[in-house]
């Protein structure tokens, strides 16, 4: 199936019309998800979200829900998705949102395709744009969506969560292990 046949896509909030462009016209302050809180395998990292502030009240179609799934528009295409801890996020026009139309399809699922090599390259093929390649919603409506049961989906996300979690210690572990380092050079350093 298409993806454009089982979910709703659209693009994230062109932030600069509703940026309050003073202090006076601040109506409201949002937290704002940026390139900076996603990694590259498709992960949130520990940054904090910055804040954006509005000129007027935003329309409730622009912030994360629970089940979302979020797409970078450029390369490296990189998708996430959303989970319980992580909604009510402003999401700018440089994501576009997924939104699963049908049970047939878990998130998790598709973010899993989506983050796939195989559909990445489809999507450096068909991008758009000379000096920032993006891609858009008619590209990403036509992208293939494999046919697989439920449960094989629930094993794939699970798979999937293991590796993620995996990653994340292994960096912890790598930085630790930097710590150790540093602190055994600077007493060898002050042994002499």
């Amino acid at each position: 199936m298409k993806l454009g046949e089982i979910a709703e896509i659209r693009s994230g909030l062109v932030l600069i019309r509703k940026k309050a462009a003073i202090k006076y016209q601040i109506k409201k302050v949002y937290k704002l998800i940026t390139l900076k809180n996603i990694d590259e395998n498709g992960m949130f990292n520990e940054e904090d979200f910055e804040t954006f502030e509005s000129n007027g009240e935003l329309n409730k179609d622009y912030f994360t829900e629970d089940g979302d799934i979020l797409i970078k528009l450029s390369v490296p295409y990189t998708t996430v998705c959303i989970d319980n801890k992580r909604t009510g996020l402003l999401v700018p026009s440089y994501f576009s949102i997924i939104k699963l139309k049908t049970d047939k399809y878990i998130p998790e699922y598709i973010t899993w395709y989506l983050n796939s090599g195989k559909v990445k390259r489809e999507l450096i093929k068909s991008q758009t744009g000379t000096t920032m390649s993006t891609t858009n919603k008619s590209i990403l409506s036509l992208i293939n969506i494999k046919e697989i049961s439920i449960e094989e989906q629930r094993k794939i996300a699970k798979i999937r969560e293991l590796y993620l979690k995996e990653r994340k210690l292994l960096k912890k572990l790598i930085e630790e292990k930097e710590k150790y380092y540093q602190s055994i050079t600077n007493k060898l350093i002050e042994m002499n």
